[in-house]
């Protein structure tokens, strides 16, 4: 894949060494977007018309249109700069060398950086498992439910659930892309030494073969995503295999 010059190291050395600390951030980044915004698409499905449907539904529409270098940079403000209670930046402490860097410490330093990650790609997920909700509890299924008895909560547990989960797994791994790209941001923001960070420093040095072959690497990533959530169809609806009902 050729040599960096910025980093002075192979190409795949420098993306294997800095996906290693970008996988911790966007792996639990996409992992609580899609739990938070399905289950919150979920809620505000079920609950039509009520205030928390409004909550919800507000919430989603402005963190969908929030930049994510504004949203990073007020975090950084509140939490780090006025209350203390996150570091501003880096991986770790500044003179701490890699290995004497605890887990905790680690934890504590990604933690402001994946709950902004994370707050952006809530909205996108939570919206479109809404609106699957909303088309659930207008259909025929839900009208014969609520004709027995049948609260809204009732019909979005046992119907609903994988109604919507398709949608929503679909957005999940799809974003994928849309997060590396947030991240990009979020880690020059956080000053945090991922992937992200070494697209910036490629792109502003000109390192053509390290921005290559992160975007190689990227595409691949994002394929795999996709492949996943295609192969995932078929377990949450039977009726999508070949020669299913």
């Amino acid at each position: 894949m050729g040599w960096s010059h910025v980093y002075n190291q192979p190409v795949s050395e420098v993306i294997g060494q800095r996906f290693q600390r970008s996988i911790a951030l966007l792996g639990s980044a996409w992992l609580l977007s899609a739990l938070l915004g399905f289950s919150l698409g979920v809620v505000a499905g079920a609950k039509e018309g009520s205030k928390l449907d409004s909550i919800i539904s507000t919430y989603a529409l402005i963190t969908a249109s929030t930049p994510a270098f504004w949203l990073a940079i007020l975090a950084v403000l509140l939490f780090s700069v006025t209350l203390g209670w996150t570091p501003t930046c880096c991986a770790g402490p500044a003179g701490v060398l890699n290995q004497d860097v605890t887990l905790v410490t680690r934890l504590h330093h990604l933690l402001l950086p994946i709950v902004t990650l994370a707050l952006l790609g809530i909205a996108n997920i939570t919206l479109h498992t809404r609106a699957r909700m909303l088309e659930l509890m207008r259909s025929e299924v839900a009208t014969h439910a609520f004709a027995q008895g049948a609260s809204r909560i009732d019909v979005a547990w046992r119907h609903g659930l994988r109604h919507a989960s398709l949608p929503a797994v679909t957005l999940a791994f799809a974003s994928l892309g849309e997060l590396f790209g947030g991240s990009i941001l979020i880690e020059q923001v956080f000053a945090y030494p991922g992937l992200g960070q070494a697209t910036v420093a490629a792109g502003l040095r000109s390192d053509v073969p390290l921005l290559l072959g992160i975007a190689l690497f990227t595409a691949l990533f994002v394929s795999v995503g996709n492949m996943i959530a295609d192969s995932l169809y078929a377990v949450i609806d039977p009726r999508i295999q070949p020669g299913g009902l």
